[in-house]
């Protein structure tokens, strides 16, 4: 099921600290960032933070500026974000600033901590994900029961840490402070994990006052069938090349992109490339690899539209050459209809030769679109 644009927020010293331990809480921005802060919290649907975050900083988590607060009105949005915290106790204090300021709130524990939270009578709808805490199952909710678009999440380090290492977020907005903490019981960003490999791609780097914004994005693939928040980049970066398609009456407009499992780009093509009036996406994009790639054996191939089964132009369709490659992980936004091969099902294809078949159906309408006319949209 689709989730909310997960962005992650923070601000560190320059040794990798949230805080340090002193009484009070470490200013680590300075004016300009929490402004930017501010506007952020004003463009999303919804802001989190793990009930530890109430514990140690008793946030309010505020539109501050009124100018925000209207303009998100005219548009016909709540004057606030939806509020959003997680518990696996459910054990929060009810008093908490939390609770008692800005719009609606909503507590996401286990069934037994919602038991507690209900107890104390909290000001907020308690939703239980079960006997454990399931990200995937509260993002899945947030998207379709709130309506939640963009998410930003505001910490801690525990749940940063958590929905980056499941491949869940899909931002990190990181805010280096020009101090160090050096104190080793002080709480840092990101503890022990499996990260993704690789590196981050680049957003966005630029001074706020005396800070410096860092925005970073993740690029390694799911495993298996469970999407990655990166899947959904790499998927909507085959549908924008399918854009790039010369245009046809005949034939699909694709695109595709290979990528290893660190988030390395291997290879992209797109349909009737180069001059070619029969190539296809997947076998533009795969006549550019090494067949000796050893990363080709953990790669996914990312097509705008599932891999052919069938075809007469070549001998071999796109989904045998998948397959040929040794790749054994494909993503694609839209199952192949029947406009020009009656019961066409790369997919099953795919599977039967040992590969695992992820559908994102979010990037549906963007692969379709330079297909209208041939699908009579």
């Amino acid at each position: 099921m689709p989730h909310p644009y997960v962005l992650l927020s923070a601000a560190v010293s320059l040794d990798g600290y949230l805080d340090d331990t002193g009484p009070e809480r470490l200013l680590l921005s300075g004016p300009a960032d929490f402004d930017r802060v501010d506007e952020v919290r004003a463009s999303v649907d919804a802001i989190l933070v793990g009930a530890g975050t109430i514990r140690a900083d008793n946030p309010r988590l505020l539109v501050n500026s009124p100018e925000r607060r209207a303009d998100r009105v005219a548009r016909g949005r709540p004057e606030y974000p939806l509020k959003v915290t997680v518990s696996g106790s459910g054990d929060l204090d009810p008093a908490a600033r939390f609770w008692h300021t800005g719009g609606e709130k909503v507590l996401y524990t286990t069934d037994r901590g919602a038991e507690r939270a209900r107890a104390h009578g909290l000001a907020a709808d308690v939703v239980p994900l079960g006997p454990e805490l399931d990200w995937r199952r509260l993002l899945e909710h947030l998207h379709a029961v709130r309506g939640v678009r963009r998410l930003m999440v505001e910490g801690g380090g525990l749940v940063h840490t958590q929905l980056l290492t499941q491949g869940l977020a899909d931002e990190l907005q990181l805010v280096l402070a020009p101090l160090f903490v050096g104190d080793p019981d002080a709480p840092r960003l990101f503890g022990p994990g499996s990260y993704q490999g690789g590196r981050l791609r680049l957003l966005e780097t630029r001074a706020v006052g005396d800070v410096v914004l860092m925005r970073y994005g993740p690029t390694a693939p799911g495993t298996g069938a469970l999407p990655s928040a990166a899947d959904h980049h790499w998927l909507a970066l085959a549908c924008d090349l399918a854009e790039r398609c010369p245009p046809s009456g005949t034939a699909f407009s694709v695109g595709a992109v290979v990528v290893a499992a660190d988030g390395t780009e291997l290879a992209r093509g797109h349909s009737r490339e180069g001059g070619d009036p029969v190539v296809h996406a997947e076998e533009a994009a795969l006549a550019k690899t090494d067949p000796t790639d050893p990363r080709l054996a953990t790669a996914t191939v990312y097509s705008s539209l599932e891999p052919c089964a069938r075809r007469a132009s070549r001998p071999a369709p796109c989904a045998r050459l998948i397959l040929d490659a040794g790749i054994r992980r494909v993503v694609t936004a839209w199952r192949e209809p029947d406009t020009f091969v009656p019961g066409a099902d790369g997919s099953g294809v795919l599977v039967d030769g040992g590969a695992t078949v992820v559908v994102l159906p979010e990037h549906e309408e963007r692969a379709q679109a330079p297909n209208g006319h041939l699908i009579g949209r």
